[in-house]
């Protein structure tokens, strides 16, 4: 991540608009459970959010700095930090009852890599589970704070067609005008 776009997600400002917008607009009505998977909480600020949706949280994060750094400020919590890649979880098939993934998937370097983690996260969900999530369509201003980051937009109209290929069967995908907003159910 890029130092401007770092700085963003570590704001205040996006903050506010997870716990007002996107995090509710992508969990309601959604069965969380017991045990939610984060992937890639990045500077950890949906992480402050979703702590207070489940009883437990894993969350894993690929940036070996960003991970160390949530995980010392979650210790005494009801999150677990991992530092690991979500396109090979260090997870058994069947672990989490949810999985939920805010504007990060557009930083897995390849469309296939994308399409492994969708494979990955449907692998440690239990029967039931959902996968839900956001991530952010591909604009001139968005590529421009994406300068020398891995930026590899999700098309919305190729994103239900790869959750069902990846084993998902319920699956609503729904764009607005602001962000891709998804979810599937095992």
């Amino acid at each position: 991540m890029n130092e401007a776009h770092l700085k963003l997600c570590s704001s205040d400002e996006w903050a506010d608009g997870l716990r007002k917008w996107l995090i509710p607009a992508a969990t309601d009505s959604i069965i969380l459970g017991d045990h939610a998977l984060e992937v890639g909480p990045g500077p950890g600020r949906t992480t402050d959010i979703l702590m207070h949706l489940v009883p437990r949280l894993t969350a894993v994060e690929v940036d070996p700095l960003l991970a160390a750094r949530l995980k010392q400020r979650m210790a005494g919590t009801n999150v677990t930090v991992v530092e690991a890649d979500a396109t090979a979880l260090p997870f058994p098939d069947d672990h989490f009852d949810s999985a939920l993934s805010f504007v990060m998937l557009h930083h897995v370097p390849t469309p296939q890599l994308q399409d492994q983690l969708f494979g990955e996260v449907r692998r440690v969900l239990r029967p039931g589970g959902v996968f839900a999530g956001v991530d952010s369509f591909d604009t001139p201003p968005w590529r421009e704070l994406h300068a020398d980051d891995i930026c590899v937009a999700v098309p919305p109209e190729t994103v239900e067609q790869r959750l069902r290929a990846a084993g998902f069967s319920k699956v609503a995908v729904v764009p607005n005008e602001r962000v891709l907003q998804f979810h599937a159910t095992v």
